[in-house]
């Protein structure tokens, strides 16, 4: 750590760092970029990274996870709160108009089924082995009986969840449609249902869904819904399209395995979402928090690895990626011996009930060929996107992302002097290359406390916002 501050180039490194908001993994490039006038060829700018410490310019990782990377992921959580709190509130920038609070709107949360008892906190009693818990105990989520609960079918249920999804919401709209004495055509001709969603692993391991839902006009956001729509309507139709027989997948039976119907689990939560000044506990700002926190979560939550366990040779499949020649079928992987996992479970510092969930992965995928299981071990199962949404919710991540590069790109332009010079003028050449990621121990030390400082700056900023906030409110 001495070492890398007693360095001349420190400074700057520590420029490079706090441009990338602190991020505990930087992607390193090296290059050149210059910036030409279209008309003249005169040179604009130029920058090669010869003159950066250890001649590299460090980008930040952008990783989602916060058990990768904190501070990108709290970027990417800033994005998803914006992104959902568009689709509630409304926002000139994104053409979202302030009229879409009137839209009935819920929050739903989807759960999983039950696949054998585990360890809890159940409301003023203790848990069926008969403790009381603390909140961070380490059993909680864990199986009471290990030898009987279901593991094939917690990950089988995860591996399937998108397409529970996709069929949830094909019959919420039939149910919207019945409710309103519509036909289907009809009811796109006037009504739009609008999402966004994000996945949560529960404690012992099953996927369920957080869910906003809004009902819109036909043309989306921008135009209001029929009178016949309400929250009640909406609500009405979520539990019967969660309840309906439609809205499952159907797994079949394979050597040991049992046929399995899976559908939503009987802890069905919808409630209305108010605006701020409403008394509600269920507010935009709330909700928007919510999902924004557990879209930069995944399967660390339960005591999973955080990075993939599959073989990269055979992509978890266990069987080599050519045909013999005979022409019969494949031969086992030599890398992994057919067991389609590139690290041995038995070693790896996870829990022992993620360790079952991720070993049940792998003797499931010879069963079940064309569900990549293996592949998404360290998942538990789960193959899907952790937050999505639909077409006319509201704005996009690229959209936010632009914003923010159009932003940065300004103050570049600023900064070289070329604020005046129109961007259309200018012709930018550039090559980069990639040459390596993260830091060094001694750096490693040196970001986290940028990044801590960082962190506190924010969490400053933001209570003398809220603060002067309240100041105003209250006409002072």
């Amino acid at each position: 750590m001495l070492k890398a501050a007693a360095d001349p180039g420190y400074a700057r490194w520590e420029d490079q760092i706090r441009r990338t908001g602190g991020c505990s993994d930087p992607i390193h490039i090296t290059g050149w970029t210059v910036a030409k006038d279209k008309t003249s060829g005169e040179t604009l700018h130029r920058y090669s990274t010869e003159n950066e410490p250890g001649a590299r310019l460090r980008i930040a990782c952008g990783n989602r996870r916060a058990s990768c990377c904190p501070s990108c992921a709290w970027t990417y959580a800033g994005d998803t709160y914006h992104l959902i709190r568009a689709g509630l509130a409304g926002d000139d920038r994104r053409d979202i108009p302030a009229t879409v609070r009137e839209h009935p709107r819920v929050f739903a949360t989807l759960t999983a089924p039950s696949f054998g008892p585990v360890h809890n906190r159940p409301a003023g009693r203790p848990c069926r082995c008969g403790k009381h818990h603390q909140e961070d105990a380490v059993e909680l989520g864990t199986a009471l009986d290990p030898e009987t609960y279901d593991y094939a079918g917690s990950v089988l249920f995860n591996n399937h969840a998108g397409q529970l999804w996709q069929r949830f919401t094909t019959r919420l709209r039939r149910e919207i449609a019945a409710c309103a004495g519509l036909t289907q055509r009809e009811l796109k001709e006037v009504v739009r249902i609008s999402y966004g969603k994000v996945a949560e692993f529960q404690k012992r391991g099953a996927i369920h869904f957080h869910v906003v839902i809004r009902i819109d006009g036909p043309a989306g956001a921008l135009t209001p819904p029929p009178l016949w729509a309400s929250t009640e309507l909406l609500d009405h139709s979520i539990r019967a399209a969660a309840a309906h027989s439609y809205t499952s997948a159907t797994v079949p039976a394979a050597a040991d395995q049992p046929a399995r119907t899976f559908r939503w689990g009987t802890q069905l939560d919808i409630r209305p979402i108010k605006a701020f000044n409403e008394g509600s506990d269920i507010t935009e700002q709330a909700v928007a928090s919510y999902v924004a926190k557990y879209a930069t979560k995944a399967a660390e939550t339960t005591g999973a690895s955080d990075t993939a366990v599959h073989c990269r040779q055979c992509r978890g499949t266990g069987l080599s990626s050519r045909y013999s020649h005979s022409g019969g079928p494949l031969s086992r992987c030599a890398r992994c011996h057919g067991t389609g996992l590139g690290e041995d479970l038995a070693r790896m510092s996870v829990s022992e009930h993620a360790r079952r969930l991720m070993g049940a992965c792998a003797a499931l995928q010879p069963l079940y060929p064309d569900r990549p299981l293996t592949r998404w071990a360290h998942m538990l199962g789960f193959r899907g996107h952790f937050s999505t949404k639909s077409r006319q919710y509201s704005t996009t991540l690229g959209d936010l992302r632009q914003t923010r590069a159009d932003y940065r790109a300004a103050q570049e332009r600023e900064a070289r002097g070329l604020g005046d010079v129109e961007p259309g003028t200018v012709l930018v050449l550039a090559s980069w290359q990639y040459a390596g990621h993260g830091h060094s121990p001694g750096e490693s030390v040196l970001a986290a406390t940028i990044a801590r400082d960082i962190r506190l700056n924010r969490q400053t900023a933001r209570e003398a916002l809220a603060e002067l906030t309240t100041v105003q409110e209250a006409g002072l």
